[in-house]
């Protein structure tokens, strides 16, 4: 039971204007550089097959130099679940700039959610939700990427080469033979 998460049952004229949204948000950051280069999740031209091949081709550099290199794979357990709302909105005016208008309907997108779970003819009671991105929406996925790309400065920061995609982060550390502990340390 602990592994199931609720289905947010969404509206039809909700999901339209969330893919209006979904979509003014993808171009503008497309457009001003916004995201991490090295996120492959929800964007156009950017795929596993882009992670696989960067991961790929830093293990094997590593290795044409004759360096000994570690590799670092993490997956955030329900980590759209984690999405907290006001550092969200907080995320989207002072990292995307994401200002006035559009700034308040992402904030009433995010705040005010309530949820129930009905199973057969036995419904919880309402919960008001405080942190995650609707699970089934359009624009959960993306809001994640965008509220989770400053691990990419921790990574640079302790010098691990990385490529992100959605929730997952591949990562990898080298150096000499003769320094393979400060690989694994650092």
């Amino acid at each position: 039971m602990s592994s199931f998460r609720p289905i947010s049952n969404l509206s039809f004229i909700s999901k339209l204007i969330e893919r209006v949204a979904d979509a003014r948000f993808a171009e503008h950051a497309e457009r001003f550089s916004l995201l991490p280069v090295y996120q492959s999740a929800y964007r156009t031209h950017h795929s596993t097959e882009t992670a696989l091949v960067r991961l790929h081709n830093d293990m094997v550099g590593i290795v044409d130099r004759g360096e000994v290199g570690a590799l670092i794979l993490l997956d955030m357990s329900s980590a759209f679940d984690t999405v907290d709302h006001q550092i969200m909105c907080d995320v989207l005016r002072r990292r995307f700039d994401v200002r006035d208008a559009a700034l308040d309907w992402f904030r009433s997108y995010f705040t005010d959610r309530t949820q129930v779970i009905a199973i057969g003819s036995s419904v919880s009671t309402l919960q008001h939700l405080v942190a995650g991105v609707p699970q089934g929406s359009v624009f959960g996925p993306r809001a994640f990427i965008a509220y989770s790309e400053d691990v990419v400065d921790i990574l640079s920061g302790h010098g691990v080469a990385h490529h992100l995609y959605a929730d997952d982060i591949q990562g990898t550390k080298h150096d000499k033979p003769s320094n393979a502990n400060t690989v694994t340390v650092d």
